[in-house]
């Protein structure tokens, strides 16, 4: 008797045993099932992060940001989507998050990427790992020749009065997300390839206004800051300045004057430090090849009956730019000349007021001008080209944004 139970007591344990060795096999595919299937998930949330993350890096970025200031930007955005999914199981588990910018004004990219370790269902078994990347291209939109930098100001450009301007294909972009970012009133005419704000427009229908784009592209990406890269040269020794008032000035730092009369510029380099550039009277300032930096609150002032002749130099550091009114400084960049007047180049004033009275024939080919201020004013009759490749050094001017994810 006690034989027989012990018999099917030990068949019993065989086939318990027999069951147990048989079934591990689909415990343990069970259970990796369950890991692949919960890593996928982790996966393709952090894959949605990233792509979030790009396209939020995409909308705000700007050369001039650090490489950190890139990473910081992202992560917020990273952080938060990866928080909104699931805040405790995703806490502790996501590392090595990394943005980048590469690129030129042609074309940037952000590339992004981060891993993240989901522990195995299977005891001490390594936790499973999960690494994604995401790439965004910014790629500029057409060529502009107008560009307000304000991200509020309403009519940060402004078209009045008499004013009759020609674009000749070029866009007047706005950064300002007011109602009336573009502002154009009384009897001004306007003639663009477009207009392109981050807000709206006022006054832009024909025929007062005529876009190659049929209408102002309103709601728009922020149009990059095409000089927000450029670095001013190191100070050198003051200069003194010649007496009289007719005198001409060599390339180099002029500090604490106010410059007066018919002045006119050899080519090269200007830094004017706290100095006033106001011709007066029938004053002139000429300077062909010339870049002229504004620097502790240094200002040009033009009036009506002065005139104004410069260009930029078309090669070296700063080909294209022929005035660059430093970060910082907010004296009003006032360009109001007489009849004679010829302005070409970047005129660069980010934190500052820009007043510009152009006087071009308007059946002319029109000068290759390109504004940057904080705002924009332009009053009188201006004809401004696009095709200013050799003019401007292939430096270039670019309104609004298309962002892309990459694949």
């Amino acid at each position: 008797m006690f034989a027989l139970k012990g018999f099917w007591s030990s068949e019993r344990g065989n086939f318990a045993m027999a069951t147990v060795v048989a079934t591990l096999p689909m415990i343990l595919g069970v259970a990796g099932a369950i890991d692949l299937v919960g890593t996928s998930h982790d996966a393709a949330q952090l894959q949605n992060s990233l792509d979030a993350a790009g396209l939020a890096i995409g909308t705000k970025f700007s050369p001039d940001m650090t490489a950190d200031d890139v990473r910081q930007f992202g992560l917020q955005f990273f952080a938060a989507n990866m928080s909104a999914a699931d805040p405790q199981e995703y806490s502790g588990s996501v590392s090595a998050f990394a943005a980048t910018a590469s690129g030129s004004p042609s074309a940037y990219f952000i590339s992004l990427s981060s891993s993240i370790s989901r522990p195995s269902f299977i005891g001490d078994s390594a936790p499973w790992q999960a690494y994604r990347t995401a790439s965004v291209k910014i790629k500029p939109g057409a060529q502009a020749c107008v560009l307000a930098l304000d991200p509020h100001a309403s009519a940060a450009v402004s078209l009045q009065g008499s004013t009759n301007v020609s674009m000749d294909s070029c866009v007047i972009a706005a950064n300002s997300d007011a109602s009336d970012a573009v502002n154009r009133g009384g009897s001004a005419l306007v003639s663009a390839g477009c207009v392109s704000t981050v807000g709206g427009t006022s006054g832009l229908l024909p025929p007062s206004a005529s876009l190659t784009c049929g209408t102002p592209h309103e709601h728009q990406y922020a149009s990059f800051d095409p000089l927000a890269d450029v670095i001013p040269p190191p100070y050198t020794l003051c200069l003194p300045v010649p007496n009289g008032k007719t005198y001409t000035l060599s390339p180099g730092t002029y500090c604490d004057k106010t410059l007066s009369g018919n002045i006119t510029l050899n080519p090269g380099v200007y830094i004017m430090r706290g100095t006033t550039i106001k011709p007066g009277g029938n004053g002139s300032l000429t300077g062909q090849g010339v870049t002229i930096f504004l620097m502790e609150s240094a200002q040009i002032y033009i009036n009506a009956n002065e005139t104004v002749n410069l260009s930029p130099p078309t090669s070296g550091t700063y080909a294209g730019i022929t005035i660059f009114q430093d970060h910082g400084n907010t004296s009003a960049l006032t360009l109001n000349g007489g009849a004679n007047s010829v302005l070409s180049g970047f005129i660069y004033a980010p934190d500052a007021p820009i007043s510009y009275a152009g006087n071009s024939d308007m059946s002319g080919q029109g000068d290759c001008l390109r504004l940057v201020g904080m705002t924009v004013q332009m009053t009188g009759n201006s004809s401004v080209k696009s095709d200013c490749a050799a003019a401007l050094g292939n430096r270039a001017m670019y309104a609004d944004r298309m962002i892309t994810l990459v694949k």
